[in-house]
């Protein structure tokens, strides 16, 4: 078991490497997810979710699709997301790029680049068996907030366990009330945001990214097939449309899709962004906890 989540995160470090020197200005998104998603692929593993490319204010959960047209610009702070299994076992990483030449707001973006960073550092820095969650958010607080930026109250890090990319356990971001003590062989997403907006995120309407939930007697056969192939090919993990048009005609799919989410076969994960549309940068590897420190697979 160990070894599988290693040697997905060995993956995710040498895709990540490539991916931000594949990064740059007039690059399309659709570029770049597929080059994070095949490189996986051909490395010996299978995306866990599909890549996150967030700009600016976006958050999360922004992965294009089909026919998407978003080009990366001069200027733009990418966060890019992504993960990777080997036999269910799942790694996650995430870093930001600050694109193109110096703007008013280089400097300032930069910085809050290294906000989330060095938080990262510094949480991983104290995890260890025994350790109490509301210490991680609070160091990840302290750090953000030394830096003149605020975090992301509601967005967290998260455990993981087999074929489950949000097992139960949340890792906040921010120094809140959390005693629960972290175990042995725990595996976690740890993952802090920084903003200088007001540190919340909102749903926006677009959905591109989606997960299995359960079987439900569905009238229409097309969908019908649409869920066996989901439940199939991605088990419980989540899952972009666009993948699914490699099986299935785009327009009947859009159709069983909505029958999908209306009978809640599936769950859909809307876009987000920061609720006074400030920019955030973004930073995440993925740990196993151990006895007196914890490893970083994902490095």
């Amino acid at each position: 078991m160990e070894e599988e989540y290693k040697k997905a995160g060995r993956i995710l470090s040498k895709i990540r490497r490539k991916a931000s020197r594949f990064v740059q200005e007039d690059l399309p998104v659709i570029e770049l997810v597929n080059f994070v998603e095949d490189n996986i692929r051909k490395e010996g593993a299978r995306p866990a979710f599909p890549c996150n490319v967030s700009i600016n204010d976006i958050t999360a959960h922004y992965t294009p699709p089909a026919n998407d047209k978003t080009v990366i610009r001069s200027g733009d702070l990418v966060k890019l997301d992504m993960g990777a299994h080997v036999d269910g076992y799942i790694a996650d990483t995430a870093i930001s790029i600050l694109i193109g030449d110096h703007d008013e707001n280089f400097e300032k973006n930069l910085k809050m680049i290294e906000a989330s960073q060095r938080a990262l550092e510094n949480a991983i820095s104290i995890i260890k068996a025994g350790v109490e969650l509301e210490k991680v958010g609070k160091i990840i607080q302290d750090t953000i907030n030394d830096f003149g930026f605020k975090p992301v109250a509601n967005l967290t890090g998260h455990s993981m366990d087999r074929w489950i990319l949000h097992s139960g356990l949340s890792v906040p971001n921010i120094n809140e009330k959390n005693t629960h003590k972290l175990e042995e062989g725990d595996v976690l997403a740890i993952e802090p945001f920084a903003t200088d907006g007001i540190g919340y995120v909102t749903d926006m309407p677009q959905t591109y990214i989606f997960r299995f939930l359960r079987d439900r007697p569905l009238r229409l056969a097309h969908a019908r097939n649409v869920l066996k192939k989901i439940k199939q090919e991605y088990k419980s993990l989540p899952f972009a449309q666009r993948w699914l048009t490699e099986y299935f005609d785009p327009k009947r799919l859009n159709a069983s899709m909505r029958l999908l989410i209306q009978s809640r076969a599936i769950y859909p994960y809307h876009v987000l962004r920061e609720k006074s549309g400030a920019w955030v940068s973004q930073a995440e590897h993925t740990i196993i906890v151990e006895k007196d420190s914890c490893q970083v697979i994902t490095e």
